[in-house]
């Protein structure tokens, strides 16, 4: 490994903005009593700990009102809400609730009457409560949520399940509440007065919303970073730690994600104080401008790209698995799109493979006969009976569109490019062993079945799903390829390796790209319109459609570097 590259990825990336800070909550509660509001509203999203609200709030106020206190008694919820939590452990159905849907009428009716002067309403859905309130927003990054479910010290709206099995509690927000979660928060934006930050549940911060907003604004028309975060892995490896500077005496880290909106949140650093939001604010907020008009007017408030790291260095083989097909995911879980993807490979060790596709002339009985029969415990699943193993090198691009049999082999370093949905992969093998719970992880082997596409096979992966690289441009001392995708999916990938200044255009779609080499290159605007943006090696980055026109040059002069770049695409 060059250890050149092992110091400089910036694990909290932000943007500056101008304003004031309040950080703690005796400074917080003497910025948000100076106004002598009569009312205070703290509307919450999932995860934020309401009692800390409440007990560094409520002694200031004669009357204290709890949104969870006016919802529709807990069995009615999980009436409401059975159907699309479904009876599997993993995937449910997309939900059109409303956060209106989870109170009870008479309960809010009440409690409407009961707002005066001196009350304090705190909870999901406190504007609904008191829309004449002065209004704080406790906001919440997803990640953080995601750490209190498995400490098991959160529930979901209208119900207590903290004691759930963390799937479970995942699936919930996932497929009902973070949807009525979002919609909501988006028609609440033109109301907020203050923004909450308690990810950091002992430093909470403070901003009004008019530094909010100019943030999300400002980082809207510039290049940037979301705040990545890695997790172990039963297979994962030890490359991250040494390049990203991760903890050493975590066993592993087999994931990062470094680029998905809807999981990452965005650091605003105000007065040297780095606030955390979710990512996902800045769609709602600014989805034409981050987004493109084109992409926006397809998939709506929705960031349809995602970047992430799959660590198996010095680790092992992925789960053999297979996505949906864009059929399947519409009618079994109410999504508009599948999950799609491509690995791209940042590095490779000694023997690295990439599973891909059937191996010609399969009987698809017997292995599906040979996986049940795996699942059961009676055999070890022949990985290589059934499915092409292929040797990787660094460089190679794979491409993993819905219904390709696939997985990492060990000793590789994946940067999986793919379409946003996250959460449908159909593990169909997991290598004999269990999960970092000690526990056997899900098998889906029959939905699996039902998405394989058997015409991939040898022949059909090699002439179209493995280094399928076309030169398109070039000059002195550049080069841009096309590195696929593959015609069923929507995202285009280029790499273009460059040791001058090279120039590129968003043409009306979002850009995300990684310096997949090079120590570290600077984005800059012809027209000065942003700061130059300095990325490192690995280090994944967005540029809004709005941006227009940018150049990426090497930070020293004659180095060699290398980009990969990923956008929607229309006419391919």
């Amino acid at each position: 490994m060059n250890k050149s590259r092992l110091s400089n990825y910036d694990k909290f990336p932000s943007t500056r903005v101008a304003g004031s800070v309040y950080v703690g909550w005796d400074s917080i509660a003497s910025r948000l009593l100076l106004d002598k509001p009569s009312v205070l509203a703290v509307d919450c999203y999932a995860g934020v700990y309401e009692d800390s609200v409440e007990e560094a709030l409520g002694r200031f106020f004669s009357r204290v009102i709890r949104t969870r206190d006016l919802m529709k008694p807990e069995g009615e919820v999980r009436a409401m809400t059975e159907r699309f939590m479904t009876d599997d452990v993993l995937f449910g159905y997309v939900s059109p609730l409303r956060l209106d849907d989870f109170f009870d009428n008479n309960k809010m009716e009440r409690a409407r009457e009961r707002v005066a002067d001196g009350t304090l309403v705190i909870g999901p859905g406190a504007a609904l409560v008191a829309p004449e309130a002065t209004l704080v927003y406790a906001d919440m990054a997803r990640w953080e949520i995601q750490q209190r479910m498995r400490a098991h010290r959160v529930t979901g709206l209208g119900i207590n399940d903290s004691d759930a099995p963390v799937s479970i509690q995942y699936k919930r927000g996932y497929f009902i509440d973070w949807r009525a979660l979002d919609y909501y928060k988006d028609s609440l934006f033109g109301r907020i007065g203050w923004f909450l930050d308690t990810n950091d549940s002992s430093r909470p911060k403070l901003i009004d919303a008019d530094t909010f907003f100019r943030g999300m604004a400002l980082t809207a028309r510039k290049p940037f970073r979301v705040v990545p975060f890695f997790d172990p892995a039963p297979w994962g490896g030890q490359w991250m730690k040494e390049v990203c500077d991760l903890d050493r005496s975590v066993s592993n880290f087999g994931w990062c994600f470094d680029c998905v909106p809807e999981e990452n949140s965005l650091l605003l650093e105000v007065e040297g104080e780095k606030v955390e939001f979710p990512a996902v604010d800045l769609v709602l907020l600014h989805s034409r401008e981050l987004l493109g008009a084109p992409v926006e007017g397809r998939f709506g408030k929705d960031f349809p790209i995602r970047f992430d790291f799959l660590d198996t260095m010095g680790g092992g083989n992925l789960s053999l698995q297979v996505h949906p097909t864009t059929q399947f995911i519409r009618e079994q879980f109410g999504m508009a799109y599948t999950q799609d993807e491509s690995y791209y490979l940042m590095d490779a060790g000694e023997g690295a493979t990439v599973y891909l596709g059937v191996r010609s002339g399969v009987d698809r009985d017997a292995m599906f006969d040979d996986l049940r029969a795996a699942q059961r415990g009676e055999i070890s699943f022949d990985a290589e009976k059934y499915v092409n193993r292929i040797p990787a090198k660094r460089h190679d691009h794979f491409l993993i569109p819905g219904g390709t049999v696939h997985c990492s082999g060990a000793n590789a370093m994946v940067l999986e490019i793919s379409a946003t949905p996250n959460l449908f992969t159909f593990k169909l093998w997991d290598w004999n062993r269990l999960g970092l719970d000690g526990k056997p992880r899900p098998i889906n082997v029959e939905r699996g079945s039902k998405v394989v596409q058997w015409e991939r096979d040898i022949e059909y992966v090699h002439q179209h799903l493995v280094n399928h690289f076309e030169p398109v441009a070039g000059g002195e001392g550049w080069e841009e390829i096309r590195t696929g995708l593959h015609p069923a999916e929507f995202i285009e990938t280029r790499r273009t390796a460059f040791s001058v200044p090279v120039s590129f255009r968003t043409g009306d779609s979002v850009q995300v790209l990684n310096l997949v080499e090079g120590e570290s290159a600077v984005v800059e605007s012809p027209s000065g319109d942003f700061e130059p943006f300095e990325v490192h090696y690995a280090e994944t980055f967005i540029i809004p459609a709005r941006v227009g026109e940018f150049s990426i040059r090497p930070v020293r002069d004659g180095q060699r570097c290398m980009v990969i770049r990923a956008f929607v695409r229309f006419n391919p």
